[in-house]
């Protein structure tokens, strides 16, 4: 095998076309082409992405929520109301093997660009389509954010503490489980298509991704223990009830770690590293679904012994133990942390938009033969691809893009 086939990216040769804007769309675009697929971003000539503005820091305007999401991805300008910008459109799609859009369900329909449009165009396309509730049922024209999916799903009425107002994590955890549900499916249909008997017949299909059900496909055991029980789990604070210990506790200098003991071989060992060896046996902690039943007890016994320590201290002890614990990082803690400067999670982007480079997160899955790699930054210039794309791909000139511009198809 040549170095070339060695290095050559999983999805090389793959080629996808990204609509829609936000986050679910784009994570979902930038996860296939971290592994190499020939992404191409479309945003409307006079509507950017406006993702281009999210993020809660910026330098001389640019938001760096962009540099990441739209990393790796070639991004071009095109106006898909207009018929030739819908015609430009279609040549794409002839050339693609996905379609990823993220707008409000029949939005493709209303500018004569849906499936049956598409697949007729090119018969092995697949198409994407994320949605607040997805593309059928009663809610299906709701348009739909992250946090009403988490809130809808059941997901947010476990966040927080008994009796207070269940908060929401600082970030759009509903987008992203969207996006990586989205690439699931984009692989698994391309799968299905690619495995027909003879090459080049196999046909494409929609994917259809709900922010609402990909927040429920995340709920465990929730909907059979209250279908055969009527159990409702509720918020846990800073524990999940019933297993212990597992918690939040707060060392001597002031700092939280998480010390998770509550498979009973751990448990063993934390009580020898605590010098509680009579804890073992006892019978209020013996098995795991007695330290459930006593779950303040044993919280309370490893909270004090914790207090004793400072946290670098405990977490040496424990991890020679083997404990399994962990400190609370912010993420001035995570960019210095050994082992995900190791494994590449701490990846430099070259950001055209202030020409500097940029921290952001890695490649995720790491593959062995084929490894995902961040080639670029997202370019601060929507269209900055348009002559390589249009000219390039689609075989115009440069006169015929000259007027496109000046028609505003692009």
């Amino acid at each position: 095998m040549s170095d070339f086939e060695l290095a050559r990216p999983a999805l090389d040769g793959v080629r996808v076309l990204e609509l829609g804007t936000l986050i679910a769309g784009p994570f979902c675009g930038r996860l296939l082409a971290d592994h190499g697929a020939d992404v191409i971003k479309i945003e409307a000539p006079d509507r950017p992405d406006p993702l281009r503005e999210w993020g809660q820091a910026e330098q001389n305007g640019h938001h760096f929520f962009w540099t990441v999401h739209a990393r790796n991805k070639r991004c071009i300008t095109l106006d898909l109301r207009s018929p030739r910008g819908r015609d430009l459109f279609l040549e794409l799609v002839a050339t693609a093997d996905a379609v990823v859009e993220s707008f409000r369900p029949g939005t493709l329909e209303k500018w004569g660009l849906g499936y049956e449009v598409l697949s007729d165009r090119n018969p092995a396309i697949v198409l994407a389509r994320v949605s607040g509730y997805g593309q059928t049922g009663p809610h299906r024209a709701r348009p739909g954010y992250a946090s009403v999916a988490e809130a809808v799903s059941g997901m947010r009425h476990l966040n927080g503490f008994p009796g207070d107002p269940p908060p929401r994590t600082a970030l759009s955890i509903g987008d992203s489980l969207a996006g990586m549900f989205a690439a699931q499916g984009v692989l698994t249909a391309l799968y299905a298509r690619d495995r027909a008997n003879t090459p080049g017949t196999g046909r494409g299909q929609v994917v259809d991704v709900s922010l609402a059900e990909a927040c429920l496909a995340l709920l465990e055991s929730t909907i059979p223990d209250y279908s055969v029980t009527g159990h409702i789990r509720g918020p846990g604070g800073t524990r999940l009830e019933g297993l212990a210990p597992s918690n939040l506790y707060r060392c001597a200098d002031g700092r939280w770690l998480i010390i998770a003991a509550n498979q009973d071989t751990v448990f063993a060992r934390l009580c020898v590293a605590m010098g509680r060896e009579d804890l073992i046996e006892d019978p209020r902690f013996a098995t795991h679904t007695a330290r459930g039943r006593n779950q303040d007890e044993i919280d309370a016994i490893v909270s004090k012994w914790a207090g004793t320590q400072d946290a670098d201290t405990l977490t040496a002890v424990l991890n020679a133990a083997g404990v399994v614990v962990g400190p609370v990082n912010t993420v001035a803690d995570v960019v210095r942390d050994p082992q995900f400067l190791a494994r590449d999670m701490l990846v430099a982007h070259h950001s055209s938009a202030i020409g500097a480079d940029v921290l952001g997160p890695g490649v995720v899955p790491k593959l062995g033969r084929t490894p995902g790699a961040v080639r670029w930054a997202g370019p601060g210039r929507p269209g900055a691809h348009n002559a390589e794309v249009f000219t390039g791909l689609l075989g115009l000139t440069d006169d015929e893009l000259t007027l496109l511009v000046a028609e505003r198809v692009i």
